[in-house]
């Protein structure tokens, strides 16, 4: 982390939670901070909150709607009209089974907000990964990833919709992209890396009940058994930083069943090893998005 002074991180829901605690990090360590986030206004409050700890942060707040393609694509205009290198893309916002419901492209929520919207935002920022040397994409992952499958036949959920199964599939997702990614980083000979984390079990605003926030009571026993959210953040900025990986690791607590602890090498679920659905999830992502990944410019000097 000594090495983050200059260097530019987005970290996408940056407001709350695992995302807000990581730009804590990555600011007191001299990264200048990107909060791409839906609701500018919660983006500000949580930028005053660094601020006032550390007045010397670097923070620019910027409106990012994952579920929305055209805000992705105005996002990314944005963003490369005002920065001609990117350092870290920390693929971190996320929903966690709302009720069924889509996004304005007509993608099921999760899988459209979660997996597509991040898959769009790295194509479209990938210009700038290529030419930034050590560049690196961490993408969240989770617990729930395992034993899941990515269901072709019904990716807009209108043949039937379990709120978990399909935050399962979305994180499942996000686990075969990083690994795919990975390897066309290092296919196409590019310094930059791809790896994907999870925080264990973290009390984040992730555990609602529809809009509402959970229960006072609930919330509580949530503090005292799960990761708190600045733990829950140690895997996203061990995969953002650790200078010994060298792409396409996963990252995760070290506890029992991974649910809490300090970060360590984790082992995907077997579901994570199919190829010939990783290949196809790219493929099907390409064609969903409209967004296409160009590797073949030369790599980072």
């Amino acid at each position: 982390m000594d090495q983050l002074t200059g260097k530019i991180a987005i970290i996408t829901g940056a407001n709350s939670g695992i995302g807000l605690e990581a730009a804590k990090v990555f600011a007191d360590r001299g990264a200048q901070i990107i909060m791409a986030v839906r609701d500018t206004a919660k983006g500000e409050a949580a930028r005053e909150l660094i601020l006032n700890t550390n007045n010397d942060a670097s923070i620019n707040v910027m409106k990012l709607d994952l579920s929305d393609l055209s805000s992705v694509q105005a996002f990314a205009d944005s963003y490369k009209n005002q920065y001609d290198s990117l350092d870290l893309l920390i693929n971190n916002a996320g929903v966690m089974t709302p009720p069924y419901s889509k996004t304005k492209d007509g993608f099921e929520l999760q899988f459209g907000s979660n997996h597509l919207g991040h898959f769009a935002l790295t194509g479209h920022l990938l210009p700038l990964l290529k030419k930034t040397r050590g560049s690196r994409v961490v993408s969240l992952s989770s617990l729930a990833h395992k034993g899941a499958t990515i269901d072709f036949d019904n990716l807009d959920g209108t043949k039937g919709y379990k709120p978990m199964k399909f935050y399962s599939q979305s994180k499942l997702a996000n686990l075969l992209f990083a690994q795919e990614l990975d390897k066309r980083f290092k296919q196409y000979g590019l310094q930059s890396l791809s790896l994907a984390c999870h925080p264990g079990i973290s009390a984040t605003n992730l555990f609602k009940f529809g809009k509402r926030d959970a229960p006072r009571l609930l919330k509580t026993v949530m503090h005292n058994f799960l990761q708190p959210p600045d733990m829950g953040a140690l895997p996203t900025i061990y995969a953002a930083t650790d200078p010994q990986l060298t792409g396409g690791e996963y990252i995760g607590p070290d506890g029992k069943g991974q649910r809490k602890g300090y970060p360590t090498l984790d082992t995907p679920h077997a579901s994570a090893g199919d190829e010939e659905v990783s290949r196809k999830l790219w493929e099907v992502s390409e064609q969903l998005t409209g967004v296409k990944f160009d590797f073949t410019n030369a790599p980072a000097q």
